[in-house]
């Protein structure tokens, strides 16, 4: 097989030329080496013409296939004259019977894993607690060599330990019957213990010639990426033919917890909880100090099976220092909940205490599509005028978190980074849009490749940022990042065909090439501002926070920066009091006077209006207060070349040692410092008409505070505002609770997320690999 690899590499001729000529290309004096060659060319020459005669038997074996009977009675004699070069080959798993116990209640948690060519190509579902499983499972799977038998392995689950093997059996391909469905028995054995009765396995199973070209591109497919970016395995591919679409949405609110178990000596927890369905994780916020912990967080999983499946939980203690203690653990079997029904679970704890009340409700799957550019929902003027239609304003109230549309078309790529020895790339290309991911398909061997591929999804967010990220494909390997642009929705001006430029994996520059994108965003306005006020969708797959000298420098000049803001305006005060300039100080004297004598509470929210009002005139104008932080945008640099040095030097000693073995201290006091700087730089920005559609929403907040404080006094609003805050919980127990202020900061990007969006302009001269820090390989 390893000669037969190398004869699809190399010719003959370069095979001979590398066996026999080699040597005297390297040594003139041939017979200096001539008894070493000699019997290292004599044995290649035997090797190579095995190989051929090999081949050709395989090939006679094609044309004239022997005529033999199977253990199901059928004859392989009706395989066609001609190899079709690839087969597929659907199975259904039926069930198991009699299979052997594992655990110590003399049950088993069965699931089947099926390998060919000894890469796993499917794992079934797991079933508690059963004996005789019914799986019902389908899966497709290709195949390009009938003689390579199908090997069936079935486990045991056990939670945080390693599986039990339960048996296995082969299933021979070369006996089943072309486009025939045949019904499969399979008796388990262990190897180690052939007499053992395991029990049997039951499938149905059908053979059919394959499509050599949509075989090949799932084929290349079938390659696993690394974790950053969780793409779904060979099994989802063939169950949505390449599109990687989910069927559903599960919503999960994570209500509260209710007596737990005591895992600290002060007889309390510092509970949180890990959310699990498929490649697809969640982790809740920590409460301290609780053994009836209230989280109130609502996230979304996609549902890619339609029959459903279990949403694994587990219930952590956090511990600083050492390893959080394990307190419970349940699971929700998403195919016994009705859809589009909202299901209140009250969840009792396996392996521990206590049980967790959530609210789960399946939904169907948003407009969520991969089409070719042929296909064009926004060219359909039936279609496009039934998008427009369920935005409209008249729609404002139906559906709140259904915001917009978004259609993006991924054109294509030019200059690509060579990542490959040959000097070519497989680029790929990744869109996202909060926790919604789609990709193309992998163009091979190209720099300048061409998807002409049109996504589209829904809007929940306005403030969502889209994020193209491409990517070589490697097969061995995790994949090679090429490049990458983030582009906020509000951002976009529709139907444009733009050239983005890439930057690398921190934003912060260029790295090669640019790609070609269209995007149109329909939205609207109302539900949009509506649902600015609302929490914030959080990430479920994202990198871990980590430890960076530079970073945390960089947090602690930007929080310097705001405080200093604050000071500077302290001490322009200080010096009206001190008259350091007599006009300014008389001017700011009567204003003192004007303002305390006519004061009213309205008063607070008009100052504010005129600060936006004011900003704006002075944008419109062209005399834009706005700078350019380029301290910011240093100090992301000099983070992205530490970055590099910390992958080269990860071994040096000295301060950083020291500061890692403190390293969740260092990260939380990072995180609180970028937390109080971004809040301050968000203000600022707000005012600054970074974002216009928050600026002008918060003018319309202010005028109608303004008028609201002018007409009503202050006793009715607080009274309203105490009664609603008082039966909040009666009239909605499950009510999450937020700040509108805070979620309305939290849309409103830092300077770190300015810099990161800001788009590129192509510079035909540049060159990223003049500069080190820019080239991400």
């Amino acid at each position: 097989r390893w000669i037969e690899k190398q004869l699809d590499r190399y010719s003959s001729v370069s095979f001979f030329f590398f066996v026999f000529l080699l040597p005297d290309i390297l040594c003139p004096s041939f017979t200096a080496v001539e008894p070493v060659c000699m019997p290292v060319c004599i044995l290649a020459s035997i090797l190579w013409v095995a190989a051929k005669v090999n081949m050709l038997g395989v090939e006679l074996l094609h044309f004239f296939p022997l005529q033999r009977t199977n253990s199901f009675g059928t004859s392989n004699a009706d395989f066609p004259p001609g190899d079709p070069g690839m087969y597929q080959l659907d199975v259904t798993l039926r069930r198991g019977q009699n299979l052997a116990a594992r655990d110590r209640g003399g049950t088993s948690d069965p699931y089947v894993k099926f390998k060919l060519g000894g890469k796993e190509v499917f794992r079934s579902k797991t079933v508690h607690k059963n004996l005789n499983p019914v799986w019902e499972e389908k899966t497709c799977i290709l195949i390009d060599n009938l003689r390579e038998p199908l090997y069936i392995k079935v486990f045991d689950y056990d939670f945080g330990l390693q599986d039990d093997f339960i048996g296995s059996a082969f299933l021979d391909l070369t006996s089943l019957e072309l486009n025939r469905q045949t019904d499969v028995t399979l008796s388990l054995k262990d190897p180690h213990y052939p007499d053992h009765d395991l029990g049997s396995i039951f499938l149905s199973v059908l053979l059919a010639p394959g499509d050599q070209r949509e075989a090949t591109m799932l084929m290349r497919k079938s390659w696993k990426r690394s974790s950053k970016f969780q793409t779904q395995s060979l099994r989802l591919s063939d169950l949505h033919r390449k599109s990687q679409l989910w069927r559903g949405i599960v919503s999960v609110t994570l209500i509260e917890g209710r007596e737990l178990k005591a895992m600290d000596a002060n007889g309390l927890s510092d509970p949180y909880v890990k959310f699990r369905l498929g490649h697809q994780k969640y982790k809740s916020k920590i409460v301290p100090k609780t053994l009836n912990p209230q989280w109130r967080e609502q996230f979304d999983f996609h549902l890619y099976e339609e029959r459903g499946g279990i949403i694994d939980i587990t219930v952590w203690d956090k511990d600083v220092g050492k390893k959080d203690d394990f307190i419970g653990r349940c699971q929700i079997d998403l195919s016994t909940l009705s859809k589009e029904q909202t299901h209140k679970l009250e969840m009792p704890l396996e392996e521990g205490e206590g049980y967790l009340v959530l609210l789960v409700t399946l939904t169907a799957s948003a407009a969520v599509t991969i089409s070719d550019l042929s296909i064009n929902s926004l060219e359909d003027q039936k279609e496009r005028e039934e998008i427009l239609k369920r935005y409209s304003p008249m729609m404002m109230f139906h559906n709140i978190s259904d915001v917009g549309f978004l259609q993006v078309k991924v054109i294509r790529a030019e200059a690509l980074m060579a990542a490959d020895v040959t000097g070519k790339s497989d680029p790929f290309c990744v869109v996202e849009l909060n926790n919604d991911r789609l990709l193309t398909h992998t163009v091979y061997r190209n720099l300048n490749p061409e998807w002409n591929k049109i996504f589209t999804f829904n809007i929940k967010d306005i403030h969502s940022v889209l994020e193209v990220t491409v990517y070589d494909e490697d097969r061995d390997r995790s994949a090679d990042f090429l490049g990458k642009v983030a582009i906020p929705l509000l951002s976009i001006q529709n139907g444009e065909q733009k050239a983005y430029v890439l930057k690398n994996k921190q934003l912060t520059g260029p790295t090669k090439g640019v790609i070609y994108l269209e995007i149109d965003v329909i939205f609207n306005a109302v539900k949009a501002s509506i649902r600015t006020l609302m929490p914030k969708e959080q990430k479920y797959i994202e990198e871990e926070d980590r430890l960076s000298k530079q970073l945390l420098l960089r947090n602690f000049i930007r929080m310097k920066h705001c405080i200093m803001a604050l000071v500077t305006a302290v001490c322009y005060i200080s010096s009206c009091f001190d008259w350091d300039s007599p006009p300014r100080s008389l001017a700011a004297f009567l204003l003192f006077l004007f303002v305390v004598w006519n004061f009213e509470l309205y008063m607070i929210p008009l100052a504010l209006l005129l600060l936006l009002v004011w900003n704006y005139f002075l944008i419109v104008s062209g005399k834009d207060n706005r700078q350019h932080d380029t301290v910011v945008e240093d100090m992301l640099e000099d983070e992205e070349e530490e970055d590099d040095r910390d992958d080269k030097d990860s071994e040096k000693k000295g301060f950083m040692n020291r500061l890692y073995a403190i390293q969740e201290v260092c990260v939380t006091v990072q995180n609180i410092l970028d937390e109080i700087a971004s809040f301050g730089e968000r203000i600022k920005n707000t005012f600054n008409w970074t974002v216009p559609f928050l600026s002008w929403l918060a003018i319309v907040a202010l005028s109608v505070f303004t008028v609201i404080l002018y007409f009503i006094p202050l006793r009715y609003i607080v009274l309203v505002w105490g009664i609603n805050k008082f039966t909040k919980k009666i009239r909605n127990p499950y009510a999450i609770d937020n700040n509108e202020l805070l979620d309305f900061l939290s849309r409103v990007p830092s300077d770190v997320q300015v810099m990161q969006y800001h788009e590129l302009k192509q510079d035909p001269t540049h060159s990223p690999s003049k500069r080190k820090k820019n080239n991400p390989a």
